[in-house]
């Protein structure tokens, strides 16, 4: 796969399901920003490992060689079914970014989501 952009690990507010109220956490930024609105879509992350992942779920392992790179601090997982859009002003900051080696598997996981052919 030809990486187009890279894959940044970004700190933003995401919503609890109910709206209530948000919270900051690291997400993967899934698309360049997007229209005069400068927004993009991001990929919720959880250090929490849930013990029978979903289809949709990827483990970022703090084992991997080239973990450093998320700028995570623990293993996490990358949940791509939970996307959020945001206004590209509302990203906190720059974590990292996800290792290469993960592209296929986050490629393949959007791919089952969303039911396209590969």
């Amino acid at each position: 796969m030809l990486r187009k952009t890279k894959r940044k690990i970004v700190l933003a507010p995401f919503p609890f399901d109910d709206l209530s109220s948000d919270k900051i956490r690291p997400a993967l930024r899934l698309t360049r920003i997007i229209g005069t609105h400068r927004q993009t879509v991001l990929a919720y992350i959880t250090s929490k490992v849930p013990p029978s992942p979903l289809t949709s779920d990827l483990i970022l392992d703090s084992s991997h060689p080239d973990f450093a790179l998320t700028g995570l601090k623990i293993t996490s997982t990358l949940r791509i079914h939970l996307l959020y859009t945001i206004a590209n002003d509302h990203i906190l900051r720059e974590l990292g970014e996800l290792p290469p080696a993960f592209d296929a598997e986050v490629d393949e996981r959007l791919r089952s989501l969303f039911e396209l052919a590969s």
